[in-house]
């Protein structure tokens, strides 16, 4: 046999080889082929408050019938069965009801169409935002253009099957977005409190050295704005006394939560509230006002901070019907309300089909840049749940100080000679291999074992090396 041969068979058999990554993805288009058959029409839905536009077409995306229907999503079942009917008559078998899933009103459609009988996918609105332009090179947006071009996608597969959560996995989510809508709020209230104070009465801020944080300076500062109202004049501090304001201080941080008060930063606070010079260093014309919104920002701090410890009470609680907990914590430095964070945004995991896929929906997975020869810089693509990704980057910083497995991999990232990362990158592969190894205590339901996480090698180090 000659050599030319010998080439031959082996690029063939170099060409019937396929990468995990082709396999996945032949997997997923044939999930979605069974339910987009050739049999099926499309019936795709532009969704509004109040008016609902439908397009039905066939598989080569050619418009058989157009509706506009004004009414609320949960008044569509109508229209869904008019495309039933009107598929019927093309001579199709069924429908699959399509959207892009903004909003709630996917969810209700999801559920009027299986009502019926029928499957419903999902474009994601970012595809559709680029198609418009590649339909007739204008970019022309129209809601029934918008329903064309959802059936078009749908029809050449560039859907997915949405996610059908259960009732207990459902109420994760939404207590996850309440407690996400709470943090943004007392961190907005937290820096409000820093600039107003900073302008008006920067002598408190230095009290104590993490302000926000000290539970002893939150009640002094709570008695100093009450006893001040809206007049801004500091000076009652003084003729107030400090026997009168170190009581008063005794009976207000009970309501922050503490037992014992740190009487050094109170007798900072009130330092500062009766010294002229250091009172003087504000800007006297914004005092009152500035003073007065700062007791409401308090205020919004204490009621944001309440109501989170109440919501993660809660998540904790579903983690346990779950009967996910114990498996979750079992990672070192991953606590149950930073567990629940997470898969309040991931839903259940083992929806995944693999812990890439997780990171993936993340938006913590790298995006490559060669073409050729040339390689250019990665980075992660930052597309998925932006939420998500906060949370796994929250969980971070305590992982690494009681994981040794991720420390070690950490170390590695911004130690090696070459291509050293940053720190902050260094934190955001961290977070990707937190997210693998969660996926996997979940999925398989075996508690984490730091010789499995390694790697299997001798030590941690040598595994995050390895994984690296």
């Amino acid at each position: 046999m000659s050599q030319t041969t010998h080439q031959e068979d082996a690029m063939s058999k170099g060409s019937r080889r396929l990468s995990r990554g082709d396999r996945r993805r032949n997997d997923r288009l044939a999930e979605l082929r069974a339910v987009v058959t050739r049999e099926t029409a499309v019936l795709a839905f532009d969704l509004a408050a109040d008016k609902q536009v439908c397009a039905l077409t066939d598989q080569d995306s050619r418009v058989l019938a157009r509706r506009t229907v004004k009414a609320k999503a949960w008044q569509l079942a109508e229209a869904v069965s008019w495309g039933l009917a009107q598929a019927t008559a093309a001579g199709f078998s069924s429908v699959v009801v399509a959207c892009e899933p903004t909003g709630h009103r996917w969810r209700v459609l999801d559920q009027i169409a299986a009502g019926l009988g029928v499957r419903l996918v999902c474009v994601q609105p970012l595809l559709v935002h680029r198609a418009r332009e590649s339909e007739d090179f204008t970019g022309n947006k129209s809601d029934e253009t918008d329903a064309m071009i959802i059936a078009r996608l749908v029809t050449e597969l560039r859907c997915y099957l949405p996610e059908r959560a259960g009732p207990v996995w459902a109420r994760l989510r939404h207590l996850g977005a309440r407690r996400a809508a709470l943090v943004t709020d007392a961190t907005a209230a937290r820096q409000q409190v820093a600039d107003l104070l900073e302008c008006a009465w920067p002598a408190a801020l230095e009290a104590a050295g993490k302000p926000m944080k000290s539970k002893s300076w939150l009640a002094a500062m709570t008695v100093v704005l009450d006893r001040v109202g809206a007049s801004g004049d500091l000076s009652v501090v003084r003729r107030w006394g400090w026997a009168r304001f170190a009581a008063a201080v005794r009976r207000e941080v009970s309501r922050h939560g503490a037992t014992r008060w740190y009487s050094k930063i109170v007798r900072a606070v009130f330092d500062a509230a009766t010294d002229p010079a250091r009172v003087a260093a504000g800007v006297a014309d914004q005092r009152a006002g500035a003073l007065e919104r700062t007791r409401f920002a308090l205020a919004d701090l204490a009621h944001a901070r309440a109501e989170i410890a109440a919501v993660q009470t809660r998540m904790v609680a579903v983690l346990d019907e779950l009967a996910l907990t114990s498996l979750a914590t079992s990672i070192p430095g991953l606590s149950a309300v930073g567990a629940a964070a997470i898969l309040a945004e991931t839903g259940d995991p083992n929806r995944f089909t693999s812990a890439r896929a997780l990171v993936k929906h993340a938006g913590l997975c790298p995006r490559d840049n060669a073409s050729g020869t040339y390689q250019g810089k990665t980075a992660i693509s930052g597309r998925g749940r932006p939420q998500l990704r906060l949370a796994a980057w929250r969980a971070v910083w305590a992982a690494l100080r009681n994981t040794p497995v991720l420390a070690a991999r950490y170390a590695h990232l911004t130690g090696r000679a070459d291509n050293k990362l940053t720190p902050t990158q260094a934190r955001v592969a961290v977070a990707g291999s937190l997210l693998r190894q969660l996926h996997a205590v979940l999925t398989t339901g075996t508690a984490w074992d730091p010789a499995i996480a390694s790697g299997g090698l001798d030590g941690p180090a040598k595994g995050a090396a390895a994984a690296a």
